[in-house]
């Protein structure tokens, strides 16, 4: 009986690497978050890559190549999985500051995927508390990293974009159809490669 009242979404791949222009000796954490139906069966639900330097060619990218591997349980597709990235890179004075906050949902689809991830940082309401900040060390940061996958409060805070980080998906689910969604548009018959920028994968819903 349980079996078949709810579906299986499986999810893989590499937060592959970022665009930070301005910066180097550049780090990542992750999480996931989601709904309150959602279980989470096997893999690690947050995490920290190494550090690592950008590369010296034109494009000028920091590389990772970090694994991420999680198994989630539900019973209905509300409150569908996120990612949210944080980088961070120490500022003149050798201090870890945020570089970067992002996030995106978890493909709807089934296959193999690559996100764009457009980046933003905080911004202090006041030139005197911007430059307050620079000599303490003390940017502008979320004390829950999570609520950049919120939108309630999200617009009394002002923010400046900065940066783009890439992630790749390989998901795969089970019993989606048995509870009546189709996630795989009749037409597909094998997922390709799908290429996104922008925070989500064309919504929240299955």
């Amino acid at each position: 009986m349980a079996s078949s009242s709810v579906f299986l979404v499986m999810v893989s791949g590499q937060i592959e690497s970022a665009e930070f222009p301005e910066f180097d000796d550049i780090y990542c954490r992750y999480c996931f978050t989601h709904g309150l139906d959602w279980l989470i069966t096997s893999g690690l639900e947050e995490g920290i890559t190494q550090v690592t330097k950008k590369s010296q060619d034109e494009k000028q990218r920091f590389v990772w190549n970090f694994p991420i591997d999680i198994t989630f349980k539900s019973t209905n597709p509300s409150g569908w999985p996120q990612l949210v990235v944080h980088a961070y890179g120490p500022d003149v004075f050798g201090t870890d500051v945020v570089r970067g906050y992002g996030n995106c949902h978890v493909p709807i689809t089934p296959g193999r995927h690559k996100l764009h991830i457009p980046m933003f940082v905080p911004e202090s309401s006041s030139a005197f508390q911007k430059l307050t900040s620079w000599f303490l060390g003390r940017r502008p940061e979320y004390v829950d990293p999570r609520v950049v996958a919120q939108g309630e409060g999200r617009e009394v805070t002002r923010v400046r974009s900065q940066g783009f980080l890439t992630v790749s998906f390989n998901v795969v689910m089970k019993d989606m159809k048995k509870l009546g969604y189709d996630v795989l548009p009749s037409d597909v018959v094998h997922a390709a490669l799908i290429e996104t920028v922008g925070p989500t994968q064309a919504g929240t819903e299955a």
